[in-house]
């Protein structure tokens, strides 16, 4: 089941996402996550999926990756989706109407509309990690985030960071499925029980798992020494972010896609 965990994955290609700029590819992710709590109607939500479906398809990622990265939040989401459905009330008699919870049409849509939010915000970014690679994010949030260095702000050791720690995702999630096939092995009863056996039962997986993690990062940090890393200040890089003509039509075209979205907040504000 770890296995299926595709959060933090970078999977290769030549199209036109992928060589999308990647300091313009995050600053339209946070543009498009605004975008979905700005235009919250149907109309513009169907439009926000429509839209990142394209991209999928323009990036050639497998439909299936999108099951994949929203299989670890589906717990919040229904957990979220069932909290609106019974504590957001409206106009009218409720739909049902059982002890003291009472179900709303108004609670029904907006705990739809919350779910298909959150799913979309997830895809969303998953689509950035799917198409980008580590190190080149690295330098692109590096360059977005350089203004701050002249207020002595460790841009680059942030950076780097945050690098490491969507890079590690993987492994940790490997190293995870590993440990728990091993105390399987040795006879534990991770899959079964009641909630607090199956809670106590983790506590094998989660030791070996902090030890592992300890371990890779002190490996990490005595193969950075051994190769003289010292931060940022007068490092190069072999490939330097430029935007071609490309990306500003990229660009172009992605800006009018989200200012028809949210027209349709404004034009028609009830569908």
């Amino acid at each position: 089941m770890l296995r299926d965990i595709t959060i933090g994955q970078h999977f290769p290609g030549n199209s036109l996402v992928h060589r999308f700029d990647p300091r313009l590819k995050l600053v339209l992710t946070v543009a498009y996550i605004v975008l979905l709590f700005a235009a919250s109607n149907p109309l513009g939500l169907t439009l926000s999926i429509l839209f990142l479906g394209v991209m999928y398809k323009v990036a050639k990622i497998p439909v299936k990756m999108i099951g994949k990265s929203l299989k670890p939040i589906l717990p919040i989401v229904l957990f979220t989706a069932v909290l609106n459905l019974f504590f957001v009330s409206g106009e009218g008699d409720p739909l049902v109407h059982f002890w003291f919870l009472n179900i709303y049409a108004e609670g029904v849509r907006y705990a739809v509309l919350m779910a298909v939010r959150v799913m979309a915000l997830i895809a969303g970014t998953s689509l950035l990690t799917y198409t980008t690679s580590p190190i080149v994010l690295t330098d692109a949030i590096e360059q977005l985030l350089k203004p701050l260095g002249k207020l002595h702000f460790p841009v680059h050791e942030l950076a780097m960071m945050m690098s490491i720690a969507l890079r590690f995702i993987p492994t940790l999630i490997e190293e995870t499925d590993k440990i728990m096939n091993a105390q399987k092995a040795r006879g534990a009863q991770l899959d079964t029980g009641k909630m607090t056996d199956r809670v106590k039962a983790l506590v094998p997986v989660l030791i070996p798992l902090f030890i592992s993690a300890f371990r890779r990062a002190d490996e990490l940090a005595m193969a950075m020494e051994c190769r003289c890393y010292r931060g940022g200040t007068g490092r190069t890089r072999l490939k330097v972010l430029r935007c071609e003509k490309q990306d500003y039509i990229d660009l172009a075209v992605c800006i009018a896609c989200f200012a028809v979205i949210l027209a349709s907040r404004l034009v028609f504000p009830n569908y």
